[in-house]
């Protein structure tokens, strides 16, 4: 692969002027056994390089422990973006937003309370030195000066957005030149936030999805030479549980594209193929109400949760031809999908009753946050005795982000960190009798101040005014669901419940689960966790990857934490992400 320089109007590749077209493609989101034809679709759209950030919280879950195996093999990923003749832009962070859990940190950082993320922090940076040290010498190899197609690397991730700390940045900065990193470093930012998220003598880019003419001269005028890059040209938008499915015309998207390209500038897509949140990894935002992501990250992007492409795949491929070669492909046809309609459920395991096969119970004066459970995503399970009969006025400092009450195993309500829910009233039944708490993380927020988002029960829980003195803190992280002791049942159950079915399969093929009946929990598909789901919307559908799927029989499991009008599910040839905003 070439090298990549910074010339006073351009980029230059070994020397030659080059222009980065680029989309974001997150190997992350995508399962591994799709990766290679993610790749050649965007070379077939005329994309001749990729970025992608790295998630710290999916690299390092236990501290002073690398992972890269599977679908979090990054150095496989490049190598396939290699051999289809695409460069990389890397964006390792430590911090990545994406509408990712915690914008891509590790929750164990949040276990020390004091902790300042994303600031000079001693605690702070000692993590990211000691990760970095772990991750970089192992992508090395993928720099572009060492034959690799790596051809730049950004420092953070819109950090003016954040904070003004540029000892912070400049740490950073170094951090990657001590570890080897000897191609270009860039920043992107809001432009807004140059100023507070650039570095003198770093590539500053910008962060947009309109306003091309007006935005790219206020890059230029913050940095008055060097290449013009659009590092995140938002061509779509992501979607909240709540809301509608966010989408944007294709004609207007590629009338700002071309914009950006006629000005001389380069450009990446964010996104060029969203993927999907599978398990607990969405994220949230917290702008004075907490707002949870759904599942599905399609971001309305040229490519589908699916990979098949949309109308803007082949407006954008338009588009670019008129600034620089396009490969002479026909558009890619769309994947073939199964259709498997009343796939049966019959049994089925309660959750309250299972839960000791799940996780180890932590005693203790309060209930413990997750961070200091040392677990990372799921649920926690709080249980402690009421004190007396009678009515009862429970209130909770804090719950992130959603509590489920039993009294005595008995539905009482939900506490719910969104709609600033957190007093419940309800009789108990004796003295004694059992109080629980069922805490799910919906995601830890990844935008603004907020990624200081630890979860669980947060400070005192009180009856009738008197914190509760004695409880057992269980987390139950669903890893492993192994333990589970399935038995057939004529009526499910009502309250959280595991419930499981076997489809029986002759070919395999993408898929969407289709929980229409169901009303809020998550998914397995042969141990793959698929993500979350909730009939409030917008996404119905879960997108099942053919390769989780086998020919013969499938495990599908499905933890409901309410109720279900029928034990069974549906497997659609189409997705229904919502209704769209009129």
């Amino acid at each position: 692969m070439a090298e990549l320089q910074t010339a006073a109007d351009g980029f230059l590749l070994d020397g030659e002027p080059f222009r980065i077209i680029s989309g974001a493609l997150h190997y992350f989101r995508v399962h591994p056994a799709h990766w290679q034809d993610r790749l050649r679709k965007a070379r077939g759209m005329g994309l001749n390089t990729v970025d992608t950030y790295i998630p710290w919280n999916l690299h390092e879950r236990t501290r002073g422990t690398l992972d890269l195996a599977g679908g979090l093999d990054l150095p496989r990923f490049l190598d396939l973006a290699a051999a289809e003749d695409l460069h990389v832009l890397l964006r390792p962070g430590p911090y990545i937003c994406a509408e990712w859990e915690g914008g891509g940190l590790p929750s164990w950082l949040l276990a020390e309370p004091g902790m300042r993320l994303r600031t000079t922090d001693p605690h702070y940076l000692a993590a990211v030195d000691g990760y970095f040290g772990m991750l970089l010498p192992r992508l090395a190899p993928h720099l572009s000066t060492r034959g690799g197609p790596v051809i730049a690397v950004q420092v953070e991730n819109e950090y003016g957005a954040y904070g003004d700390d540029r000892g912070y940045l400049e740490h950073l900065a170094e951090l990657l030149r001590r570890q080897g990193v000897d191609v270009p470093l860039f920043t992107c930012d809001q432009p807004g936030d140059l100023a507070r998220g650039s570095l003198p003598g770093v590539l500053a880019t910008a962060n947009f999805g309109s306003g091309a003419a007006r935005n790219l001269a206020l890059l230029r005028a913050h940095q008055q030479q060097g290449p013009l890059m659009v590092t995140e040209f938002w061509n779509g938008w992501f979607d909240r549980w709540g809301g509608v499915h966010t989408t944007r015309p294709a004609a207007d998207a590629a009338a700002e594209l071309d914009t950006v390209l006629s000005a001389g500038a380069s450009v990446s897509f964010y996104m060029f193929h969203g993927g999907t949140n599978f398990g607990f990894t969405s994220g949230a935002n917290d702008k004075h109400t907490y707002r949870a992501t759904v599942t599905s990250y399609d971001y309305d992007a040229p490519l589908t949760e699916a990979g098949d492409p949309t109308p803007k795949y082949a407006a954008f491929r338009e588009v670019i031809a008129r600034h620089a070669p396009v490969p002479d492909t026909p558009l890619p046809a769309p994947s073939k999908k199964l259709t498997v309609l009343d796939v049966r459920l019959p049994q089925s395991v309660p959750l309250l009753a299972a839960a000791e096969l799940l996780g180890h119970a932590v005693p203790g004066p309060r209930p413990l946050t997750m961070e200091e459970l040392g677990q990372d995503f799921g649920f926690v399970l709080y249980s402690a005795d009421l004190p007396a009969a009678g009515p009862v006025l429970l209130e909770a400092e804090g719950v992130a982000d959603r509590a489920q009450v039993f009294v005595a195993g008995q539905p009482a309500g939900v506490l719910e960190r969104e709609s600033h829910h957190r007093a419940l009233a309800f009789t108990s039944p004796a003295a004694g009798a059992r109080l629980d708490l069922l805490v799910e993380n919906q995601g830890r927020v990844n935008y603004g101040r907020g990624i200081h988002d630890r979860k669980g029960v947060l400070g005192q829980v009180r009856a009738n005014g008197r914190p509760l003195p004695r409880w057992t803190s269980r987390p139950l992280d669903l890893a492993d669901l192994a333990p589970l002791p399935f038995g057939r049942t004529d009526t499910p159950p009502v309250g959280p419940a595991f419930h499981r079915g076997v489809l029986a399969l002759e070919e395999v093929a993408d898929t969407y689960l289709d929980l229409t009946g169901w009303t809020k929990g998550n998914a397995w598909a042969n141990g793959f966790h698929l993500g979350r789901y909730w009939s409030r919307g917008p996404q119905n559908r879960l997108y099942v990857p053919g390769p989780v799927l086998r020919a013969g029989d499938n495990d599908i499991v499905v933890l409901e934490l309410h109720a279900t009008t029928r034990a069974a599910v549906d497997l659609r040839d189409t997705p229904d992400l919502g209704p769209t905003q009129e």
